[in-house]
Order: C-alpha cells, then structure tokens, then sequence
C-alpha cells in the first residue's frame, strides 16, 4: 500500500510538472506573439483613404483658368441619340431636357455674365431655313454662340445661313454637307475664326453607324468678355 501510494503521488507530481512546463511554453509564447505584433504594426504603411477625383465643370479633363466659361458639346449620334451642350457645368441643350430637334440645334450665352440667352434647334431637312436667317440676324454682339448638328443639318442651308454662321468665327460651314456631323463655337463680333470647331464628313467608306458619322465631342475654354 505505501508502494502504490508512493507512485501515485510520483504521478500526480509529473502531472504538475508537466502541466508548467506547457502553460510556461504557452504564456512564452503569446508574449512573443504580442511584441510581434507591435513591432510590426510600428513599421507597417499607414492606411490611406482612397481620394476622388477632382471633379471638373462640365466633366472636363481638367479645369479652366478662373477667368474663363468652360464648355462641352456633343453631337447627334445618327438620328437616335440627340446632341448635348454643357456650359459652367449646366446643361442647356440635351435629349433629356427634350429641347433638341433634327437639324441645327443652337444655344446663346452672354459673353459677360455667362447666363442662358435662348436655344432653338431649325430643321434642315423639311424646315424653313428662313427661320434660322432671322434667328443669327437677332443675335447681339457680344453672345457666345454654341453649335451641334444632329441628323440632317444642310440639305436646306442656303449661302445667307452659311455666311451668317461664316460670320460668327466658322470655318467649316461651308462644307458643311447631307448628314454630316459637326459642332461649334462662336460668338457675334468675332474679328478672328474661331478654334473651337470640328467637322466631320457622312462618307459610307468611314462612318461608323450605317448613314451617318461618328459623334463628335468637344470641350474647352472661352476667355470671360469684360467690355
């Protein structure tokens, strides 16, 4: 009986011995862990914030100088998808503002101020180009003058329309044919040809949609008149 009560305690003893050993192993171990894990959380990168892109007026690739109106114009596509006319980051012309229609379509800014005059679109396929001669005569001096074809914009322009567009800094009016596509801006009282204008001709060898050519988009910056 002493014999078997003295390996009893041997054993329970080896028990504990063995059971230090390991909770001894484990604290070592999790200490370990934990200065770790502040050496590394000391050098690691510090987490950046994802930053937006700046946003610019009228979705520009980038901004004007402060003392210019910042525009973007964008022509017909075919004769589904009507033309769009952003100007100061407002909207004036678009097929969801429903004020576009087949032809020439036109939006008139105060060269000063940059506030909405008046828009109008004139059909030059069953239209009256009459119509649109009495609209560019009214123009005041001073007005910027903003451009964009959608479907037909010639088959009805005569030589007084295309001289009176000529005269507001167009270089490419006169060209200007069946389906072409092409945007524009002027202004009345321009003594130079304007550099803000592109064209492009309905060929079937190049267009892009059956009948018609690729849309056209342009931005840009128009200095702020002051006199």
């Amino acid at each position: 009986m002493m014999r078997a009560g003295g390996l009893l305690k041997l054993a329970v003893l080896v028990s504990i011995l063995f059971l230090a050993v390991f909770l001894a192993f484990e604290l070592l171990e999790s200490r370990v862990n934990f200065n770790l894990g502040k050496v590394l959380a000391r050098y690691a990168p510090a987490e950046t914030v994802p930053t937006r892109p700046p946003h610019h007026k009228c979705g520009l690739s980038k901004s004007c100088p402060e003392d210019h109106f910042v525009f973007k114009i964008t022509s017909g596509a075919a004769s589904v998808v009507g033309p769009k006319m952003c100007f100061q980051d407002n909207v004036l012309m678009s097929g969801v503002k429903n004020n576009v229609g087949r032809g020439i379509n036109i939006a008139l800014i105060n060269g000063k101020t940059g506030e909405l005059i008046r828009t109008d679109s004139f059909d030059m396929w069953s239209g009256d180009v009459n119509q649109l001669i009495k609209f560019l005569k009214e123009i005041e001096d001073g007005s910027i003058v903003m451009m964009a074809t959608f479907d037909d914009p010639a088959t009805k322009l005569n030589d007084e329309a295309r001289n009176l567009i000529a005269d507001l800094g167009s270089s490419s009016i006169g060209i200007l044919g069946f389906r072409d596509n092409w945007v524009f801006v002027g202004g009345k009282g321009i003594k130079t040809k304007s550099p803000f204008e592109q064209h492009i001709k309905n060929n079937a060898e190049t267009n892009k949609y059956e009948g018609w050519p690729e849309v056209l988009e342009m931005e840009g910056c128009i200095p702020i008149k002051h006199q």
